[in-house]
């Protein structure tokens, strides 16, 4: 049926929205009337909210190695956005490098996003590793670029290794590193932070919250406590100060009047606060995991990807582009050479309770009969041996 979901067949769906594992108090916490609302609070009425979004982006910069964590935006692909159109506003520039190897629906947000005050301009990726193509970069980089826009790891599951490469080149033209990541990769992965990005920004919706059709995402913005990027955050940052009260401590807004909520249609430009919810979720996810969870679910995570690729690159017919590059949770899984389109076997797997990962003739036809395979933590090692398994028979 159409509506079978992800618990009841065996999924390696990704592409931006992921099935991890939920600890069952992530979804009590989140529930609890003190909580259960879209709205981020008042600074007189909502001490409790407030200090568990602080809680979050402590976490979060924890995590990020950063000291400005922001309260979350709608969805990554915003966050993107708003990272890109800071980076314009810090530089005075107005042209975008961005990795061509970013979802075609993130690129599309993102344009539309930034538009009319800045132009994406591609850089393509090698065709060979998956990673960003230094020479074109090295080509496109110029006195009006504000920003270089990467992912790490990439739309296409590889890691990009070449990250302080390119952190290097882009200051060296000027221009800022904006690294789009997935937060659930950096128990093993070293944070942009650490290669020397400006700003961070991704989806929180791997930290603890559930896949929803059209939601359960959030986005998050990072950087270093630098006044001239701190006072181009759009959006809400909360932080801690003591009252008049000797040893109470209260929490509130920072610098409320750089944000749109206080200057309106006067703003540089506009956020919501419908995401709040998950940035306290995330927070309890991180509180549970602690640094050793999250490196353990990162190795867990790798593990199996490899695993997957290796024993799935030995059916005939089948092959894995950029076998050689480090991979996170996804990869590039291609049928051409069966002679079978990828929505064929696709819909050959549903019939055996399998979701293939997301199709990706239409986007990327250049990668051939292509999906995009997610292996999580949820994702056991019998689960990918039963998925070769049935892969196997069905191109047969």
């Amino acid at each position: 049926a159409r509506n079978t979901s992800t618990r009841e067949a065996l999924s390696f769906l990704g592409a931006g929205c992921y099935q991890h594992h939920v600890p069952a108090v992530c979804d009590e916490i989140n529930g609890r009337t003190e909580f259960l609302t879209a709205y981020a609070g008042e600074p007189y009425e909502d001490h409790g909210r407030f200090q568990a979004l602080f809680e979050y982006e402590s976490l979060m910069g924890e995590l990020l190695r950063r000291d400005v964590v922001n309260v979350p935006v709608y969805d990554g692909f915003q966050a993107g956005g708003t990272a890109i159109r800071m980076a314009a506003r810090i530089t005075g520039r107005r042209r975008a490098l961005m990795a061509a190897s970013v979802s075609r629906d993130k690129r599309s947000k993102i344009v539309d996003y930034v538009r009319p005050d800045v132009d994406v301009m591609l850089v393509p990726f090698d065709r060979a590793t998956g990673t960003l193509d230094m020479t074109a970069l090295s080509s496109a980089l110029g006195p009006d670029v504000a920003c270089v826009f990467i992912e790490n790891p990439t739309y296409l599951g590889t890691i990009e290794v070449g990250g302080p490469e390119i952190v290097r080149l882009a200051h060296a033209a000027g221009a800022l590193a904006v690294v789009s990541v997935d937060p659930s990769t950096l128990g093993v992965l070293a944070p942009p932070a650490s290669w020397g990005a400006d700003i961070d920004c991704g989806d929180i919706q791997p930290l603890g919250i559930h896949q929803h059709f059209g939601g359960g995402h959030a986005g998050f913005i990072a950087s270093d406590d630098d006044p001239a990027v701190l006072m181009e955050y759009p959006s809400r940052l909360f932080g801690i100060a003591p009252t008049v009260v000797p040893g109470e401590y209260g929490f509130g807004d920072i610098a409320y009047e750089r944000t749109s909520f206080a200057l309106r249609e006067e703003g540089k430009e506009w956020v919501g606060t419908a995401a709040a919810l998950w940035g306290i979720t995330a927070a309890v996810y991180l509180a549970l995991m602690g640094p050793q969870g999250m490196r353990e679910l990162g190795q867990t995570m790798m593990a199996r990807t490899r695993y997957a690729m290796t024993r799935l690159a030995t059916i005939p017919g089948v092959r894995i582009p950029f076998a050689a590059t480090p991979h996170a949770k996804e990869f590039v899984l291609d049928v051409a050479a069966t002679g079978r389109s990828v929505s064929s076997v696709a819909a050959a797997l549903r019939e055996r309770g399998i979701f293939l990962g997301a199709d990706l003739s239409r986007e990327r036809p250049e990668l051939g009969q292509a999906a995009l395979v997610a292996v999580t933590e949820v994702i056991t090692q019998d689960d990918i041996d039963r998925f070769v398994a049935e892969l196997a028979e069905v191109l047969a």
